[in-house]
């Protein structure tokens, strides 16, 4: 008997800024009252309530820590299952104080929405855990100032998992989330990953910026391009056509495209969201592209009955047919360009899983 797919919805989560308010408005209630807190409500900027179980909540005479876990829904977020504390004490300057401790990392490069020196506690978090402390201190008519610091125990290893380190957040995680929630699975989150990376590289001076497909082949585009800062290395998944727009609408002069055969047999025929569930490869097109440079017969009808672009990549290697390579990464460059609608400088590199060159080229404007 086959197992029927669920069709229950996937389940929304909390981010790391909503679990922070929260561990904040708990901490500095227990402060004022001495009472251990076991939940808290919060109100999340979607504009609704939200209610979170205290994981912990000790208390001493001066200071308060209090603990929630993060729970991402159903998305499969590095920081699910992570613990968001927030430390609160009396402080003898007024107002309230906020900043970041152990696993929430500190901004060093420009380009971010929060200043160099800075914890990197988005602005709308930050907000957030000012507002509910503002709320809670005038609710209980305490005049007094007050320490909050944000601190994730396991910060700075989760942290490994994201690119914080290439933008320039180094030593933990970010505190993020505009909306209060998480979307399973969303892909505005990747997307404004990638407009974040490429304003910390404009912001760093980068005028060429290098994106890739993934990991591996922006292993190899830092060895093509050793001259560039980190910072031009922008991973863009499979948002090519998005990434190339924002590029040249941020100021970028010089885009490069490195990746492999699989995903640009795709970009070459105009395709600009190449995950392989919306667009599968297109084998009659890399066999007109083997065509025009003398393939024929036999060859020509493997390429046509091909599994993978790689293994039409290997045939091409294997009969000496390089210029297959520059064909295609010509008619990348030639998409590209009429998908930003000209403008920038674009140049295209295609490697192997392995790493070994296969071609390139590029159109200067």
């Amino acid at each position: 008997m086959t197992e029927e797919k669920s069709t229950k919805p996937l389940r929304e989560g909390y981010t790391t800024g909503a679990c922070a308010t929260a561990a904040t408005k708990a901490a500095i209630t227990a402060l004022i009252t001495g009472e251990v807190q076991e939940e808290v409500t919060i109100y999340l900027p979607v504009k609704r309530f939200a209610t979170f179980t205290i994981e912990s909540c000790e208390l001493s005479a001066n200071c308060v820590q209090v603990s929630i876990k993060k729970d991402a829904g159903d998305d499969p977020d590095v920081t699910h299952g992570a613990s968001i504390v927030s430390t609160v004490q009396w402080v003898n300057e007024t107002g309230v104080h906020l900043d970041g401790g152990e696993g929430v990392g500190r901004v060093t490069k420009p380009g971010l929405p929060v200043e160099v020196g800075l914890a990197a506690i988005n602005p709308v978090p930050r907000k957030m855990i000012l507002g509910v402390a503002s709320e809670v201190l005038e609710q209980f008519n305490i005049q007094k100032g007050i320490q909050i610091v944000i601190s994730v125990p396991n910060g700075e290893q989760i942290a490994e998992k994201t690119l914080n380190g290439r933008l320039g957040i180094i030593g933990g995680i970010s505190i993020l989330g505009t909306r209060g929630i998480v979307v399973p699975f969303s892909t505005s989150a990747y997307k404004a990953s990638i407009i974040q990376a490429i304003k910390v590289a404009r912001a760093s001076q980068c005028e060429h910026v290098v994106i890739t497909t993934g990991g591996r082949s922006e292993g190899y585009a830092i060895k093509q391009f050793p001259h560039l800062p980190e910072e031009a290395f922008i991973e863009m998944g499979d948002f090519v056509g998005f990434s190339l727009k924002q590029c040249k609408r941020l100021g970028v002069k010089r885009i490069s495209m490195v990746g492999m055969m699989g995903k640009f047999s795709k970009v070459a025929q105009g395709v600009m969201m190449v995950h392989s569930k919306s667009a599968p490869v297109d084998f009659n097109f890399l066999a007109s592209v083997a065509e025009q440079v003398g393939v024929t017969g036999e060859l020509l009808e493997e390429v046509r009955e091909a599994n993978t672009a790689s293994q039409v990549g290997n045939m091409m290697l294997e009969h000496g047919f390089l210029n297959f390579f520059e064909v295609l990464c010509t008619y990348c460059c030639t998409a590209a360009l009429e998908e930003v609608n000209g403008g920038v400088d674009i140049d295209t590199t295609l490697y192997t899983l392995k790493g070994k060159l296969l071609g390139e080229a590029g159109y200067r404007e």
